[in-house]
């Protein structure tokens, strides 16, 4: 084994499945929020350092603009960390504690909206933290909310509203980083139902929600978001509808996403396919 494959694989990071028999190439992906593909001096300068320090390696992405000092590595489906002058290279998670947010799971999501991203932390707490968003699970303090939920108290202004407008209404609080609200949308769009959606930010998505909402054709940009693809028509405008969104998730103890409310009020947390909502759906009390 060469021996720059042999030194990653001893830091815990299986990065040999991403490297090349030559060279590597850099690829310069479009960022999951609409954000240009164009890098920084910095992030091409960090690029070059790591074509001759790690040769073997594909780099697909290198952004240096995410934690003062520290560049965000992407190589495949892994994520690592260098100083700026790619000189040390860093294995592990990185936390924002004033957001409490894992930026490093956030990342990965990205990346890979299905990897199993739990396996990689720390602690069983920290995997049940991370992997619950994406899987759809409720996190302890969804668990604890009510099976139905009023929704009066909340603006009109704050949903996306789309499919059939004549179908029945369910309301969807979901994030649009959250795989299982992108497979949700698309069995709710089978039902020919009329949605509601209210993105709250589980996995560190408020800017992405925010380009969605100020977008001029929202159904165009919902699906644009779900499939990681640049929300192109957005522009600014007011955004404080989303904060209730925020701020009723978190009276309401919604920790995870997605959570379906249906017309009566009724409650279901998590993904669920689509014989499984046809059946709920028909329960709404008129």
């Amino acid at each position: 084994m060469k021996l720059e494959q042999l030194h990653l694989r001893q830091m815990g990071w299986a990065l040999a499945a991403v490297t090349l028999g030559s060279g590597a190439s850099l690829v310069w992906a479009q960022a999951s929020e609409g954000a240009p593909a164009r890098p920084s001096p910095q992030d091409t300068s960090v690029a070059a350092l790591l074509k001759e320090r790690l040769p073997r390696t594909q780099v697909s992405r290198v952004n240096c603009q995410v934690v003062d000092g520290v560049c965000e590595v992407t190589a495949g489906s892994q994520l690592f960390y260098v100083d700026k002058t790619a000189r040390y290279l860093m294995i592990g998670r990185v936390y924002d504690m004033q957001t409490r947010q894992d930026l490093t799971a956030v990342r990965l999501l990205e990346v890979n909206p299905d990897l199993l991203v739990g396996g990689a932390a720390g602690s069983r707490r920290e995997a049940e933290a991370v992997e619950s968003p994406r899987r759809g699970v409720n996190t302890a303090a969804a668990q604890a909310a009510p099976r139905t939920m009023s929704l009066a108290a909340l603006p009109e202004a704050g949903g996306i509203v789309w499919g059939n407008p004549s179908g029945q209404t369910v309301t969807v609080f979901s994030d649009f980083r959250c795989g299982y609200c992108r497979a949700l949308s698309g069995v709710l769009e089978s039902l020919n139902v009329r949605v509601i959606e209210r993105p709250i930010s589980v996995l560190g998505s408020r800017d992405l929600a925010n380009q969605v909402f100020c977008a001029r054709d929202r159904r165009r940009a919902v699906k644009a978001a779900y499939a990681g693809e640049p929300i192109a028509d957005t522009r600014p405008c007011d955004t404080s509808p989303l904060d209730a969104n925020e701020r009723f998730a978190r009276e309401n103890s919604i920790a995870g996403t997605p959570v379906i409310v249906r017309s009566d009020g009724a409650v279901i947390e998590g993904f669920r396919p689509k014989e499984f909502l046809i059946t709920w759906l028909k329960g709404a009390r008129s």
